[in-house]
């Protein structure tokens, strides 16, 4: 017997939807698929869900919030502390580089959803950006107010910037390199350049080792 839409939750239909995924690959799993793990008809699913990419995208989304956005948002909330913030930015955009790889070689196949869904929902990764921003933002803001960071933009703007600037150690569409024996040299070579523009002519001797 088909178990009663009535009771069927979001978490639930996410839940099993991840599962399926995993075990049949984000381009072999269907609605049907989902909807025979939790004993309903596809029809429920659609009720819930308008069609496949939206629930994809749903999938994705939960999983950007708790394995990307959560960890991150850690550092980000550390204002608090004393750590200084030029460090404090490289710690998060070394994190963020860290969790993408973690996830693309222990997570594949959440992994691969999550390239796919990068190209096919604008919408979804424009918000999942714009949280990192937010984040750089805050940890620039505290920079501006210590004098750590020279007020050269405005702090969204410099956040983007890193944030893209930093892309091919952590987007999806580059992860093919990330193996490659000089991406740790890469990456510090270019974070020396954004740590000399970031802090200017009164702190010249940075602050990455």
């Amino acid at each position: 017997m088909n178990k009663p839409s009535t009771f069927l939750s979001k978490t639930e239909i996410l839940d099993a939807a991840e599962q399926t995924l995993r075990r049949y690959g984000p381009d072999k799993t269907s609605v049907t698929d989902v909807a025979k793990l939790l004993g309903v008809s596809h029809g429920t699913l659609y009720r819930h869900f308008p069609s496949k990419a939206a629930l994809r995208e749903a999938v994705t989304e939960r999983w950007l919030v708790e394995k990307i956005i959560a960890p991150l948002s850690e550092i980000a909330g550390s204002e608090t502390g004393s750590e200084e913030p030029l460090r404090q930015l490289r710690k998060y955009i070394l994190k963020l580089v860290e969790l993408k790889r973690f996830y693309a070689e222990e997570d594949p196949e959440m992994f691969k959803m999550y390239a796919a869904v990068t190209a096919e929902a604008a919408e979804l990764i424009e918000d999942h950006i714009d949280r990192i921003v937010r984040h750089l933002g805050l940890i620039i803001s505290k920079g501006f107010q210590s004098k750590n960071i020279q007020r050269i933009n405005e702090p969204e703007t410099l956040a983007r910037s890193i944030f893209h600037a930093t892309a091919r150690f952590h987007h999806p569409a580059h992860a093919y390199a990330w193996l490659s024996p000089n991406t740790g040299e890469e990456f510090n070579g270019l974070w020396t350049l954004i740590e000399q523009g970031l802090s200017g002519p009164h702190n010249k001797g940075g602050t990455s080792k």
